[in-house]
């Protein structure tokens, strides 16, 4: 697992085109972002005080979107935390490797949107904090 840390995600102003009919923000791999996107998806219909996540990965990057409504994004790096609040489909939160996540605070109608580096891969998921905790500290 790569020696990722907080500092290594960032968020990541995306492009936002407006006019009267509204707004569109295109998210083009390795334009917009530093990887090629070989997967999307999203989180909806999120019960109240529930939590997502709850994971790293070996070598998946993601970016995390705030399609509608907010969430907070509790970041993890074996020695340092932060939280990041994401409220506007215009700003993704880039997530590298080796960095533990969790979702939270999800707003009433909150749409989660992840681009993801790599296809499905449960070998890639590290679930177990205290293993992920091993892994850091052996980095």
């Amino acid at each position: 697992m790569k020696d990722s840390k907080i500092t290594d995600c960032q968020l990541i102003n995306l492009p936002k085109i407006s006019n009267r009919a509204g707004n569109i923000t295109p998210v083009s791999g390795t334009i917009d972002i530093p990887f090629e996107i070989n997967r999307v998806y999203y989180l909806y219909d999120i019960p109240g005080g529930a939590e997502r996540g709850g994971h790293a990965h070996i070598e998946l990057q993601q970016l995390i979107v705030a399609a509608s409504g907010s969430f907070d994004v509790h970041l993890d790096d074996g020695q340092s935390q932060k939280i990041i609040s994401l409220n506007r489909p215009y700003y993704g939160l880039l997530i590298v490797p080796g960095i533990w996540r969790e979702l939270h605070n999800f707003s009433s109608g909150s749409i989660c949107l992840v681009l993801a580096s790599h296809h499905y891969d449960e070998s890639d998921y590290i679930r177990d904090f205290k293993q992920f905790k091993k892994l850091k500290n052996n980095a």
